[in-house]
């Protein structure tokens, strides 16, 4: 079976694999390179440790709907381990019995790991995101001031990452006052002395130190038209800039940072931390980061 080709359930009516089997599930699924990135790991890990070499990761496209459906016979057939991304990771953290307690508030799972009555979950983006801003910027979320951009899923593991590293400051720019109050209001219990302000992104914040962290967990950005999440010109010079977002591997966030003199980075470092820290999760053994990174910029043709 090619690295890349696209599963669905029916296909398990006639599953038969005698190793350790691992699959990443989302709605669309075609463009993950996931599955090249676990091949790329296990394959460098079977030469150290031979228990490896049976190990395959695929992916499945399941739509949200059938994602109760999906869990139950992918746990059936003996899967050992799941990589969820849109739209399932916040769908199925109200589906699994287990939930490491990272994950609680967060909301959401990224990560399923086998278990005898059922699945664990567990989210492996915020490490993602803390390695890659270290990697590439490097820059240690512990004590830094963070502007961060957006109120959804994305902003929100980000948001908790943040204050789990004791940040030194956290600001929150969302357009919608009504998703960002939710998301201070959720933060509240997290964040402990640590000053948490919310703005909107239409307006000149005020109070912003210079010398912050900027992360873009928005999807301004994916077409070449976007506007920017957030001009800026409006905010005293940033540390560094990160937008999570990986593809396009520019985005006009990115280059307008890079034209300003500003360190910046695309999100595809955070794409491959997070893959590292789930196959850990399940191997329990050494992940070696160079092969997964080679294979995710090899797949996106960098």
């Amino acid at each position: 079976m090619a690295t890349n080709a696209v599963l669905t359930l029916d296909d398990l009516d006639t599953w038969r694999f005698e190793g350790t089997c691992l699959a990443v599930l989302g709605h669309p699924i075609k463009h993950s390179i996931s599955p090249a990135m676990h091949t790329a790991a296990l394959a460098d890990m079977a030469r150290l440790d031979p228990r490896f070499s049976n190990w395959k990761y695929v992916k499945f496209d399941v739509p949200p709907e059938h994602l109760p459906q999906a869990l139950d016979r992918l746990h059936a057939k003996g899967f050992f381990g799941l990589n969820l991304t849109v739209p399932h990771k916040v769908l199925a953290f109200s589906r699994v019995g287990c939930i490491d307690p990272a994950a609680l508030p967060i909301g959401a799972v990224n990560t399923l790991r086998r278990e005898p009555l059922g699945w664990k979950g567990f989210n492996t983006d915020g490490y993602g995101l803390c390695m890659a801003v270290r990697e590439t910027l490097n820059i240690e979320l512990a004590g830094s001031h963070v502007i961060l951009v957006g109120a959804g899923g994305a902003a929100r593991g980000a948001a908790v990452e943040c204050l789990q590293k004791n940040c030194r400051s956290l600001w929150i720019g969302n357009r919608s006052t009504e998703n960002l109050d939710r998301l201070l209001a959720d933060l509240r219990g997290l964040s402990g002395s640590i000053p948490v302000h919310g703005f909107s992104t239409g307006s000149t914040p005020l109070g912003i130190p210079s010398g912050a962290l900027l992360i873009n967990a928005t999807s301004a950005g994916l077409r070449p038209d976007d506007p920017l999440p957030i001009p800026l010109t409006v905010l005293p010079k940033p540390a560094g800039v990160y937008d999570m977002i990986y593809n396009p591997a520019e985005t006009p966030l990115l280059r307008t940072a890079r034209s300003l003199q500003i360190p910046a980075s695309n999100g595809l470092s955070m794409l491959v931390h997070q893959g590292v820290r789930a196959l850990e999760i399940w191997s329990e053994a050494s992940v070696p980061v160079g092969a997964m990174r080679e294979a995710a910029m090899k797949a996106m043709a960098w």
